[in-house]
């Protein structure tokens, strides 16, 4: 087991509904040495059941960090990756799970990522998902594709804490990686300034906005990188003219 992985691992479970499952989840996390859970909107999580399920891993229930929103829950993590099994143009490029772990190979030591679950009825949202910088799937037969929740999580972290695998990890950047708050804070930016210049479709920004969201993941850009492309859209947002008619093209 990559221990050192184990301990930069936080899961993320968006809308747990059944308190059994939390606790299983709690177990799968015990078996790999994996701390760090964090809830958003859940279920009630100390509930007798939650606590049955998890065993041995009961602790990791009460030190289980809530939150109201995913993008609160991701706020300090560089590396955030989604599962999920349903691609679509706003979801973007689905990895293997296996191929997924590997990106774990290019966070410096002290830099943690996050393993983000949905809904075990539904799933995440495009909208959750554009959140996280990369998401991936489990194979498994078209009859028959979903898995329960506390299953999913237990591959992904095998997956993601096994000995380190033979193919090479992805280009680490020169500079620290910027946290998923930060990020944010630039697509929020970019938004304000394309929506001014009626770039956006108003009725679907998201088609243009997701698309920006995966080539700046993609790039692997650092703080360096960050600082630069904020104060360029500073300066395009001082300038520009605020466009009043439609939307260009539309």
């Amino acid at each position: 087991m990559n221990t050192d992985v184990s301990e930069r691992i936080s899961v993320i479970l968006v809308e747990p509904q059944n308190p059994g499952n939390i606790g299983m989840v709690a177990r799968a996390m015990g078996n790999f040495g994996v701390g760090d859970l964090r809830l958003v909107n859940p279920c009630p999580h100390l509930h007798p059941e939650a606590r049955k399920f998890a065993v041995g891993a009961a602790p990791l229930l009460g030190r289980a960090r809530l939150y109201a929103d995913l993008n609160t829950a991701l706020a300090d993590l560089p590396l955030a990756i989604a599962a999920t099994r349903r691609p679509g143009k706003l979801r973007g490029e689905l990895l293997d799970v296996a191929e997924a772990a590997n990106l774990a190979l290019s966070l410096p030591g002290d830099e943690r990522l996050g393993l983000v679950f949905g809904r075990e009825d539904s799933g995440l949202t495009s909208a959750e998902v554009s959140l996280c910088t990369h998401s991936a799937a489990i194979a498994t037969a078209e009859q028959v594709g979903s898995m329960n929740l506390a299953q999913a999580v237990l591959l992904f972290l095998y997956e993601f804490t096994r000995s380190p695998r033979v193919l090479p990890a992805a280009p680490q950047p020169a500079g620290q990686r910027p946290a998923a708050a930060e990020c944010e804070a630039l697509f929020a930016q970019m938004e304000s300034v394309l929506t001014r210049i009626a770039f956006l479709n108003p009725a679907r920004p998201a088609a243009v906005m997701n698309r920006l969201r995966r080539m700046l993941h993609q790039a692997a850009i650092d703080r360096e990188d960050l600082s630069l492309l904020r104060g360029m859209w500073t300066q395009l947002s001082w300038s520009i003219n605020d466009w009043r008619g439609r939307k260009r093209g539309g």
